[in-house]
């Protein structure tokens, strides 16, 4: 993505499903992506309220816990353990959870990364219409190298708490 591209602002009523989709499309085949596409946090969030897409958050267990996570979303664990090593089951998970293949699934991890190679696995294995949230739970890194102020979940103040 660009990084001079701004997120568009997220919708006031229900969103338009179609525009969204589309757009995001159009992202990730613009930036030659394998996967169906990318969704600014606003945009996921208003496919996930609109009850068409289920939100899967791919960050370990401890960040979920330690960092925040959002209300009502699924986990399927990308990698695992301090050594973030690639959770073998998570295909079979995602399916089983997200409840298929065919579901609109949108991916979240802590900036983007790691939710677009959940997706990109995600994709090549059969996932028709999974999505990839930029900038994540936490947004990029700052000029002091902290995260939280640079775009992400959070910082565009969409819902999510704290165990």
């Amino acid at each position: 993505m660009p990084e001079n591209q701004t997120p568009p602002t997220p919708a006031a009523s229900a969103p338009d499903v179609a525009h969204l989709l589309t757009a995001a499309r159009q992202r990730a085949q613009a930036a030659g992506l394998a996967y169906a596409g990318c969704l600014y946090p606003q945009e996921a969030w208003s496919l996930v309220e609109a009850g068409v897409a289920q939100l899967v958050d791919v960050r370990t267990a401890e960040e979920r816990k330690f960092v925040g996570h959002v209300p009502g979303s699924l986990h399927v664990a990308w990698q695992t353990g301090t050594a973030l090593l690639k959770n073998p089951r998570f295909l079979r998970e995602l399916e089983s959870k997200a409840g298929g293949k065919d579901t609109v699934i949108v991916l979240l991890c802590r900036s983007g990364k790691r939710s677009a190679a959940a997706a990109e696995a995600a994709s090549r294995a059969g996932f028709s219409r999974v999505f990839n949230v930029l900038e994540g739970f936490e947004g990029d890194l700052d000029e002091q190298h902290r995260r939280g102020d640079v775009g992400g979940w959070r910082h565009h103040r969409l819902p999510w708490q704290q165990d």
